[in-house]
This record gives structure tokens, C-alpha cells and sequence, in this order.
């Protein structure tokens, strides 16, 4: 950090980002070269034929070649290790080098061409020397081509312009009075390369109005959150890394919990005991809604052959009650992870678009409830819902004012409510069971899809109960998060980054990020071979130190990249009206792991249910679980070991014991 400025420009690698592919490339050339010294020490004698005078001095030139190119890398890697991520003083030569480097490009290609020339004609050399001869053009050809998608990799189209940022003399642009037309015109520019990355990434998805508005919905977001700091990809896996560490040693250093000598009360334990009773009986039905893909994914060895008969027959025909589209396997797997059978299924869709959503709606006898389980991320069309994060009014009867809802997310519950009460797919499932009261689940993006159709769905069904696991924080304003408590139930594993991620928390992160890697006094290298290290076998979190200490601040060369100014430059959100601060739904029924049961392991996991409040997910936590808590066949074990040890304990005078109740709590 920051950014390379090469040829005029700006690339997406920093000049310590040279370390390791500098130090492979090195390792390569000095086995080539010692190959080829041992193949001209050796056979040389046999160089003594017909075309074997070119092959002599292709061999020699190369030899000097690869000494010079050696020499150039060895001193790339040393200068690429100095310094440290905002002290880029110590490495000021590299783009001196990197030029060297590039211009000896040009001989090798040439050299290259000419040996693969030579090798093509009458050459009636001994056959090793010959094929010994063609393997390090064919090596030559390799490296150059190898550099040349590096080059495209590393190319950052918004070059041209943000090099005027890092001027040679020193001045910044953004300190000048025509700051703010430039900014905007950047981002601007931004914006539009993000949507044309955008629309190449998702070239198969269709071209309707929604699919338009989705692209640069997720441009604009993209644009918004990475125009305004220059952090190259290596500084971001750096920065995640220190703050993992440094989220640990503060753990560590705080003091230990007070233990509880009293029991807590009866009444909330047992509401606790309740709803987790109840979100592991609805966590199938979530599980459900994402069809064979996740059955297949959760029985690698026995999913295909249980579902099989159902991929090759549609039983739509049968009754009467079930309907939908691209049933086939689908039916198969949901029919095995519910348990139910045929007849209990109103409406399956897989219907799959940007802000439509997949679900299904079953008669749940043994709750006595009518279930709309709706379906999560499962493709490019739902990822794009899930970015188009701006906010509209919820348009729901309530008594607040404030509704706001994450746009994306609305569009797609709005679709699921025309689809349940126009084609009358509730009234249809109310008259086979009338008694029966509605509840809406699903899993991540179809979490907070269920639980803004719950809203939807309430003035028609003032009982309707939604469980939403997993789901998206960016999802409600404050005033609705309040009001939803009454009627939703949020269930978050372990570091989950989804319940925790919204685009306040990202611009919250970028700045920690910017902050840990400013105060740190560690070259990139160190940190990425110790966060390696940490996140694999563990070890002690205060070992790498990341705050400058003492007159380690005098250390930083270029103030501009100092915390305060990488701070400045990390401007708040442009647009506060349509990136304000949104909730998770409903209370909260935290999963937390209990000890250090591995860095990766998710199947030795032991974890506690509690109730948590909103406030504990206002920020990203770094883990290596972050991801892995999210999947859903995790969430399913981990439900499944929590509920099995409370209902085994149920008589232990511990604290935190319950008795597993069955039945929904009172309303």
C-alpha cells in the first residue's frame, strides 16, 4: 500500500506484494539455470553436428541470461521485504527494478523465438541435447506467457486516474480545490467498470428491468465501498489477519466471566428451551427449501441413490394441491429432510430469478402450523438480491414510522406474498387445515426474505410466527428490529458473517483494517506467513505485534499513509438516506462455541444457546469459522448437538438446563 504506480498508472499489487511469486520465480530460475549449465558442461562436446553451432550460443547467451535475470529477482525480493505495509519508503526502488525486469523480457522473447527457430530447423545433434533444448524453450515460453496474465491480473482499469492521487512530488490531488469534482468523477468511473465486471460475471443471467436495476445497484455498492481507499487485495488479507489476532488477544486479556450462583428465571429459560426446540424442528423446512444441492451435500454417499426415483418422474399430476415448476429432484430431497410425505405439500416452486425467490408451503401436522419455507443464496441471481443493499419503505401496516428494509430483500418477499395470496396459495392450505396457525422460515438470504414477508403477511395472519436463521443484519431499521420481537426469532451460529454484515459494519471493517495495518511495524510477508500459521494450528495471538510502540511512529516515511490520513480518505458513505444503519429481525437466540475445539474443525464443536441482544452483532468478528458457521448443514448439526445435550441434562441443577418443549410458545 499503495498501489504500484508503473508506465503512469496504478496497479492493483503493492510494491511488497513481490515476495512470494518473486521468490518462486526465483526458485524456478536458478533450477533452470543450474540444468542448463549442467546440460552445456556435459554435452557440449556433442554440439560438434550439423546445426549444432546456434544451438551452442543459444545455450551460452542463455545461460548469461538467466545469470542477469537471477540477479534482477534476488534483488527484487530484498527490496520487496522492507518496510512495512504504510512505510513504502524503504522500497522506493522498485519500480526502478520492476523496469529492469520488464525490459529483460524483451531479450528472453527474442532469445526464445530464435531458439525455437533453430530447434525447428535441420538440426542432427544427439537426440537428448535436442529435447533437453526444446524443454527450456518450451520453460521460456511458459514464464513469459505466465507474466503476461500476472500483468492482466494485477491491471486496474481505474489506473490512469487514481495515479494523480500519488503524485511523484508528494502533493495530493485531494488536498487541491477541485478535490471534490475529481472524486466524484472517479467514482463515477468506478461505478461503470464495476457494473461492465459485474455484467461479465453474471453474462448468463437474463436482461429484464430487474436484472438492470440489480447490476447497478451492485455497482454502485461496489464503487461506493472500494473508491475511496487504496488498499490492493494482499493489504485486505493482511489487515483481516491482524485484526483476527488482535480480536483474540483482547479476548484473552479480559477478565473472566462472574459466575452465576442463582439459577436464572424459569420463564425465560424455558421460552429459551421452547424456540430452540422450535427452530430445530423448522431448520428442516429451511434446509428443505434449497432442494437436492444441499440433500446431495449433506449424504455424499447415500443422498443420490434415497432421491434417485424422484430425478426421473414428475408426480405433479398425482394431487391436485402441489404445483410449481423443476420439481424432478428437488421433490425427492425435500420429501427426505421434512419427512412428510406427498400429500402434505400445498405449493413447491423453484422458480429462480433476481428478487424471486424459490419456496414451498407444507402442512406441518405434527406442529399443526402452515410452513412457507423460503429458499436461500444458491445462485447468481439471488447474489445479486442479496447486493442490491440500498433501502425502501416497507409498505406493511404497522404503528412505525421509520420501515425501512434492504431494497433486494424486499423486492423478493414482495414477490413470495403476490405469489401466496394472488394465486391463493395460503387460502388453498387454510382450507384443508383451518386450525392451523402460519409460520415463515428460511435460511440466510431466504431469512430475511421470510422474515419482511412475515410483516407482509401479519394484518391477514396477527399469528404468524417466522424463524429466520442465519439472516442478514442489513435487513430492518431500528423501529422495525423493536417491533418485530414479538412475532420473529433470529438463530446466529458461532462468528457467522452474514448475521454481522451489513454496509455500515463493511465501512466499519475497512476502517479497522486501515487502522490495524497503519500501526503495524511487520513487513506484509511476516504478517501473511504468520496469519497463515495462526489460522491453521493457533499459537499465541500476542506474538506478532501490531501497534508501533514508542518512537516507532518516526519510522513512517511518507506521512500520507500514515492512520490519520488513510482515516481521512476513508470518507463516510456518500449517501446516508440509502445506506443507513439496519438490524437483524426479531430476538436473538445466539449459538456460542464453547473452548478451542480446533481452528477448522466443525464437527467436534460443543456450543450454548442464549439469548442475545442486537448490539453484539454490530461488528465483524475474523475467524477462520466466519464463513463455515453460515453453511447450513452446520447450523443443522450444531442445533442438533445443542438440543440432544439440554434435553439429556434435563434434570441437572446446572444453570442454563431446560426441558425441551415441543409445542410453539403463547403468544
Amino acid at each position: 500500500m499503495p498501489g504500484m504506480v508503473l508506465f503512469g498508472r496504478r496497479w492493483a499489487i503493492a510494491s511488497d506484494d513481490l515476495v512470494f511469486p518473486g521468490l518462486f520465480e526465483l526458485f524456478l530460475r536458478v533450477l533452470w539455470w543450474i540444468g542448463i549449465v549442467t546440460l552445456y558442461v556435459r554435452r557440449r562436446g556433442e554440439l560438434d553436428c550439423t546445426g549444432g553451432a546456434p544451438l551452442r550460443s543459444y545455450l551460452i547467451v542463455l545461460i548469461v541470461l538467466l545469470a542477469i535475470i537471477i540477479c534482477a529477482m534476488v534483488a527484487i525480493v530484498g527490496v520487496s521485504m522492507r518496510g512495512t505495509i504504510c512505510n513504502p519508503g524503504p522500497r522506493k526502488s522498485m519500480a526502478k527494478l520492476l523496469y529492469v525486469r520488464l525490459a529483460l523480457f524483451v531479450p528472453e522473447m527474442a532469445w526464445a523465438s530464435l531458439g525455437a527457430t533453430w530447434i525447428a530447423g535441420s538440426v542432427q545433434c544427439d537426440r537428448i541435447v535436442v529435447n533437453s533444448i526444446i524443454a527450456t524453450v518450451v520453460v521460456s515460453w511458459m514464464i513469459i506467457i505466465s507474466t503476461v496474465v500476472t500483468i492482466v491480473i494485477v491491471f486496474d482499469p481505474l489506473g490512469g486516474k487514481t495515479a494523480a492521487l500519488y503524485p511523484a512530488a508528494g502533493t495530493n490531488l485531494l488536498d487541491s480545490h477541485e478535490s471534490s469534482q475529481f472524486l466524484t468523477g472517479l467514482k463515477t468511473a468506478a461505478t461503470s467498470v464495476w457494473e461492465t465486471r459485474i455484467k461479465l460475471l453474471c453474462c448468463c443471467v437474463g436482461k429484464d428491468d430487474h436484472t438492470r436495476v440489480a447490476f447497478s445497484s451492485t455497482a454502485e455498492l461496489f464503487s461506493t465501498f472500494f473508491s475511496d481507499t487504496d488498499l490492493v487485495p494482499s493489504d485486505i488479507a493482511a489487515g483481516l489477519t491482524l485484526l483476527h489476532q488482535q480480536q483474540d488477544s483482547l479476548r484473552n486479556s479480559q477478565e473472566p466471566k462472574e459466575v452465576i450462583s442463582h439459577s436464572p428465571g424459569s420463564s425465560q429459560e424455558a421460552d429459551l428451551g421452547a424456540e430452540l426446540a422450535n427452530c430445530h424442528h423448522y431448520m428442516q423446512f429451511a434446509a428443505a427449501a434449497y432442494g437436492w444441492p444441499l440433500y446431495i451435500y449433506r449424504n455424499p454417499f447415500t443422498g443420490l441413490c434415497k432421491i434417485g426415483g424422484d430425478c426421473c418422474r414428475s408426480r405433479t399430476t398425482d394431487y391436485d394441491l402441489v404445483g410449481g415448476d423443476q420439481l424432478h429432484c428437488h421433490f425427492g430431497s425435500i420429501l427426505q429432510t421434512t419427512g412428510l410425505q406427498y400429500r402434505d405439500f400445498v405449493h413447491v416452486s423453484f422458480h429462480d430469478k433476481v428478487y424471486e425467490l424459490p419456496f414451498l408451503v407444507a402442512l406441518d401436522h405434527r406442529k399443526e402450523s402452515v410452513v412457507v419455507a423460503v429458499r436461500g443464496t444458491m445462485s447468481l441471481q439471488d447474489i445479486l438480491t442479496d447486493l442490491s443493499a440500498e433501502c425502501e419503505t416497507l409498505d406493511v401496516e404497522c404503528d412505525v414510522e421509520d420501515r425501512l428494509a434492504h431494497k433486494g430483500i424486499c423486492q423478493a418477499a414482495s414477490y413470495v406474498y403476490r405469489r401466496l395470496i394472488n394465486d391463493g396459495i395460503l387460502s388453498q392450505a387454510f382450507s384443508v387445515a383451518p386450525e392451523y396457525r402460519l409460520v415463515v422460515v428460511g435460511h440466510s438470504l431466504g431469512a430475511g426474505a421470510a422474515a419482511l414477508l412475515a410483516f407482509m403477511l401479519r394484518s391477514a395472519y396477527p399469528h404468524v410466527r417466522c424463524y429466520a436463521f442465519s439472516p442478514p443484519r442489513g435487513l430492518l431499521s431500528k423501529a422495525l428490529h423493536e417491533y418485530s420481537k414479538d412475532f420473529i426469532v433470529s438463530l446466529v451460529l458461532g462468528k457467522d458473517v452474514i448475521p454481522r454484515l451489513s454496509v455500515a459494519n463493511m465501512e466499519d471493517l475497512k476502517k479497522r483494517i486501515l487502522r490495524v495495518i497503519a500501526h503495524c511495524n511487520k513487513p506484509k510477508y511476516k504478517i501473511l506467513l504468520r496469519g497463515c500459521w495462526y489460522e491453521l494450528f493457533g499459537g499465541d495471538p500476542d506474538s506478532l505485534p501490531t501497534e508501533l510502540d514508542g518512537d516507532g511512529h518516526a519510522d513512517l516515511t511518507q506521512p500520507l499513509l500514515g492512520e490519520q490520513s488513510l482515516l481521512a480518505r476513508s470518507s463516510p458513505l456518500p449517501s446516508p438516506t440509502k445506506y443507513p444503519p439496519l438490524y437483524l429481525p426479531g430476538r436473538i437466540i445466539h449459538l456460542e462455541e464453547e473452548g478451542t475445539s480446533g481452528r477448522c474443525s466443525c464437527y467436534t464443536s460443543q456450543y450454548t444457546a442464549k439469548w442475545a441482544s442486537e448490539s453484539e452483532f454490530s461488528r465483524i468478528l475474523i475467524g477462520p469459522k466466519m464463513l463455515t458457521d453460515h453453511m447450513p448443514d452446520i447450523l443443522m448439526r450444531a442445533l442438533d448437538t445443542v438440543v440432544s445435550d439440554r434435553a439429556a441434562c434435563v434434570s441437572c441443577p446446572a444453570p442454563g438446563s431446560f426441558s425441551v418443549d415441543d409445542g410453539l410458545p403463547p403468544l
